[in-house]
């Protein structure tokens, strides 16, 4: 799940569409063999590349620089539920090195209701929220205003849309032409709108054989909307999808997108060997450094704006996930 969303359950339910056996579904066995042809059997029609250069903003060739490091505030829910634990857990953010959220929401409980109560604590601690995850506001003028008055406040760069599902091309096609129109009021604003995805874009299959990444890629404007690229979801698309090789699926949708990849959600995923080395579900997300995807081949292809850590169930504690995942990124050599 991505705030409130089960990812698990579209992938699931796309699958089963398709005729897919449960057996292994979202638990499998990673798939891994190097240098192996990306597409396999079943994997869906990606966007023609476009020959672009890899964004000019990349990072450093040793590592994730310190200030493009983030954390999505969802990872931190269940230890972010009153007053004082929101406080402590910002607390811990900051000595953790982070200068960096991306929001999920306010926190009423805390009395943090309104953006600027909670910039005003986030100001406290040097953090800045630079993005957000918000649904499209379903052509509801004053709702965008909102939404769009909450991240000016904040001082955002980034505002995006984190989840959508519909069986149905029609809805993901009236999606895009949605966001199209919401992206340009926002750069209007002085902010860059963008798309966050789970499994199902690539593996729900429409009649005409199309998938919603399809129709996402083909519809979207380049000029105005970009994508935050989860890598867990992709990778596990792949997975599900059968490509011999999940790493080179995954560089081939950042690669092949017209849009421009500006943001990463960095979450890992369990191998086999989960159960005995910690505990955990083969196919669960992980924390990272825990599991089995190679961001650093990822990340020598393309470097982005914002590495964002998250992981939707932290394998021991939340904060312990947040300190691993900024030592992990800082520390990655590629």
């Amino acid at each position: 799940m991505c705030f409130g969303h089960d990812g698990d359950a579209a992938l699931r339910e796309s699958l089963e569409r398709k005729g897919a056996s449960r057996r292994g579904l979202l638990r499998g066995a990673v798939a891994g063999v190097a240098g192996a042809t990306v597409l396999g059997a079943g994997a869906p029609a990606l966007a023609a590349r476009t020959g672009r250069d890899e964004h000019p903003g990349k990072g450093p060739r040793h590592g994730v620089r310190a200030d493009r490091i983030s954390i999505q505030l969802y990872t931190l829910r269940s230890a972010m539920t009153s007053d004082v634990n929101v406080r402590l857990m910002l607390d811990q953010l900051e000595k953790f090195g982070y200068e960096r959220v991306e929001r999920a929401g306010l926190y009423p409980a805390a009395g943090l209701d309104t953006a600027a109560k909670l910039k005003a604590e986030l100001d406290a601690r040097g953090i800045w929220a630079s993005s957000s995850h918000d649904g499209v506001s379903n052509r509801d003028a004053a709702a965008l205003d909102k939404k769009l008055d909450d991240a000016n406040t904040f001082g955002q760069k980034f505002i995006n849309v984190p989840y959508f599902d519909s069986p149905d091309k029609a809805a993901w096609q009236d999606l895009a032409d949605q966001m199209n129109s919401e992206a340009v009021e926002a750069r209007s604003r002085g902010l860059r709108y963008g798309y966050h995805n789970h499994a199902h874009e690539f593996t729900t299959e429409f009649e005409d054989g199309t998938t919603p990444w399809d129709v996402l890629t083909s519809e979207l404007d380049p000029e105005v909307v970009h994508l935050e690229v989860d890598l867990y979801w992709v990778y596990a698309a792949g997975v599900n999808l059968g490509v011999p090789d999940p790493v080179a699926f995954s560089n081939d949708v950042i690669r092949s997108a017209p849009q421009e990849v500006r943001q990463y959600h960095v979450k890992d995923r369990h191998g086999v060997d989960a159960s005995a080395l910690y505990g955990q579900t083969p196919g669960d997300m992980a924390d990272l450094g825990l599991g089995v995807i190679d961001f650093r081949a990822i990340f020598k292809k393309h470097q982005v704006e914002e590495y964002i850590v998250e992981n939707d169930t932290p394998d021991f504690r939340p904060a312990s996930t947040a300190n691993t995942g900024f030592r992990y990124l800082e520390g990655l050599d590629f």
